[in-house]
């Protein structure tokens, strides 16, 4: 009986249920000026805190897309927003120009829910058994992307297209696929990428060059 006893009071102890699972006060300001490391950011103090901390205006209007995609995105996170810290919750704004694309990327930390403020996108999400779901979506629709999973949006029109995204993270982080492998620092060995994708070395470089981040 003792050690049922002694068990089920480490379980208890252990348990990540028991945990605190919601925010221990009404705000937590981020101070982005702090050098103090945490999973989200140091807690603003109160007196430094206002309305501004809480607003951001920069999703009202469309961004430049004169970009080699043909697309922007406005993020709307902890990092624009300090008063999202703990909260787990931000927006963006992608804008795509006609045959606009936003490339195959993922979010680490979120999914992601896009509505279609106007405009026509083809968009569409791969799971890890490689099957691809896709649709497109106008004016109105909504389509989700599944946490973690690679996904694209693509404006086929001849008309600029724009939606508002969400996700259930403060900070969702973006990983491009083809600017993780292709532009990172210090660089991919040629010789896995070579072997990866069944290209010669000459082609690696070539793509190399085009996604290096322009000085």
């Amino acid at each position: 009986m003792k050690s049922i006893s002694l068990l089920a009071l480490l379980l208890l102890v252990l348990s990540p249920v028991m945990a605190d699972p919601d925010m221990l006060q009404d705000i937590c300001v981020a101070d982005l000026n702090s050098t103090v490391k945490v999973n989200g950011f140091v807690c603003k103090a109160d007196a430094a805190v206002s309305a501004n901390d809480f607003f951001f205006a920069g999703l009202a209007k469309p961004g430049a897309t004169n970009n080699t995609m043909g697309s922007l995105v406005t993020g709307a996170n902890v990092e624009k927003i300090p008063g999202l810290n703990t909260l787990g919750v931000s927006l963006s704004r992608i804008d795509y120009a006609p045959g606009g694309l936003n490339p195959p990327h993922t979010h680490p930390r979120a999914t992601e829910m896009v509505f279609v403020l106007y405009g026509t996108l083809d968009v569409g999400f791969i799971t890890t058994a490689n099957k691809l779901f896709s649709k497109t979506i106008t004016t109105g629709d909504i389509f989700v992307f599944p946490k973690g999973l690679v996904h694209f949006q693509k404006n086929n029109a001849d008309v600029p297209a724009a939606v508002i995204s969400a996700f259930n993270s403060q900070l969702p982080g973006t990983q491009s696929i083809a600017a993780t492998l292709f532009a990172s620092n210090p660089t991919v060995p040629d010789n896995v990428l070579t072997k990866a994708f069944q290209i010669g070395t000459k082609e690696v470089e070539k793509i190399k060059a085009k996604l290096a981040p322009k000085k």
